[in-house]
């Protein structure tokens, strides 16, 4: 069971990336599958999750609107697609899966089980 997340890189402020994180292993369409960051000097912070069913994906406030996060089930790959990118979004991103169903809860790291190495994202002014 393993998730590998890639896609991080060097982008201005105001332009876009897209982050990717593959699961191998285990199918991703059984599982909710959460974004976290882990900013300079700072814990880490969640930034959106998606759930099993897909419906009603969670989102940080300071990324709401411009961040979204999708799945493909034939790819095996939860999206993160960041938009109006701020030098304050620079930090590792990382993804991580969760069996559980209660969307409130998939805010919390210790509700996943399964994380993946982090990519680094780096916004400049």
């Amino acid at each position: 069971v393993q998730l590998q997340a890639s896609g991080g890189g060097l982008v201005q402020a105001g332009g876009s990336l897209k982050l990717s994180c593959t699961a191998s292993g285990f199918a991703i369409r059984r599982y909710a599958v959460g974004w976290f960051r882990q900013r300079p000097g700072k814990e880490h912070e969640f930034v959106a999750a998606i759930p099993r069913n897909n419906n009603n994906p969670l989102y940080e406030d300071s990324v709401k609107g411009r961040f979204t996060i999708s799945k493909d089930n034939t790819e095996n790959t939860v999206y993160l697609q960041m938009s109006s990118l701020k030098p304050e979004d620079t930090a590792v991103y990382s993804c991580a899966a969760s069996s559980t169903i209660i969307l409130s809860s998939l805010r919390s790291r210790s509700m996943y089980t399964s994380w993946g190495r982090g990519t680094q994202v780096t916004v400049s002014s």
